[in-house]
């Protein structure tokens, strides 16, 4: 698929891929100089969505085609894209909120959000100014905190491990996203991989080769 482009429109950023390259861009200047070669793109910010349409000229959404069975209403299609990538296990994006999808033989299980790193410290510090600390990424998870820094830090951090490790259980654990590879160290069954979006994107392409 070297012949395509490949980009998850996010909310603070456009996300692109392209022979194995992966590199954001700002919306409000996209400096994309490949006008020949078609975008399939997934979106989940308009405005930018139409940034994106506004710079290129051969733009294709692939959300009508990217599809998992599951029950869950509602699901967007970022997490959809991300979930299509992986057949067996538990998918932890955590960006600017933390997503957590169970995947079992190819079926959405089901799946909740946590606000991501920077969205809590935001609560602590509209809690008092006294709670508004630098985050300590080496805290101690495992001894009880001694001082304000390090009660936020354990707080906030522990608190995401733990509904992880409760969600995993002996399944697999893949991390995505901005945070994803600091959050992976804690588990030993687990993946880090920033390309499940785009690996889910391509399988939806495959797909969509197989029926014509």
């Amino acid at each position: 698929m070297s012949n395509i482009i490949l980009c998850d429109i996010g909310n603070s950023f456009l996300h692109f891929y392209y022979s194995g390259r992966i590199w954001r861009e700002n919306p409000n200047n996209i400096t994309l100089k490949k006008p020949d070669i078609p975008i399939y793109y997934i979106s989940v910010n308009p405005n930018f969505e139409k940034k994106l349409l506004d710079s290129h000229k051969k733009c294709i959404n692939l959300e009508p085609y990217i599809d998992i069975p599951t029950s869950y209403k509602g699901l967007g299609i970022d997490r959809k894209a991300t979930c299509k990538a992986i057949t067996h296990g538990v998918i932890v994006d955590a960006g600017s909120a933390i997503t957590v999808d169970i995947m079992e033989d190819n079926m959405h299980i089901g799946g909740y959000i946590l606000p991501g790193i920077a969205s809590y410290q935001e609560f602590y510090r509209q809690i008092s100014s006294a709670l508004d600390v630098h985050l300590d990424l080496s805290v101690n998870l495992y001894s009880p905190p001694q001082n304000t820094k390090e009660a936020v830090s354990f707080g906030i951090l522990k608190s995401i491990l733990l509904m992880v490790k409760h969600t995993s259980q002996t399944k697999k654990i893949y991390f995505t996203g901005g945070d994803g590879k600091f959050f992976a160290k804690f588990f030993e069954n687990s993946i880090f991989d920033n390309t499940l979006v785009f690996k889910g994107m391509q399988k939806a392409l495959k797909d969509i080769q197989g029926k014509h």
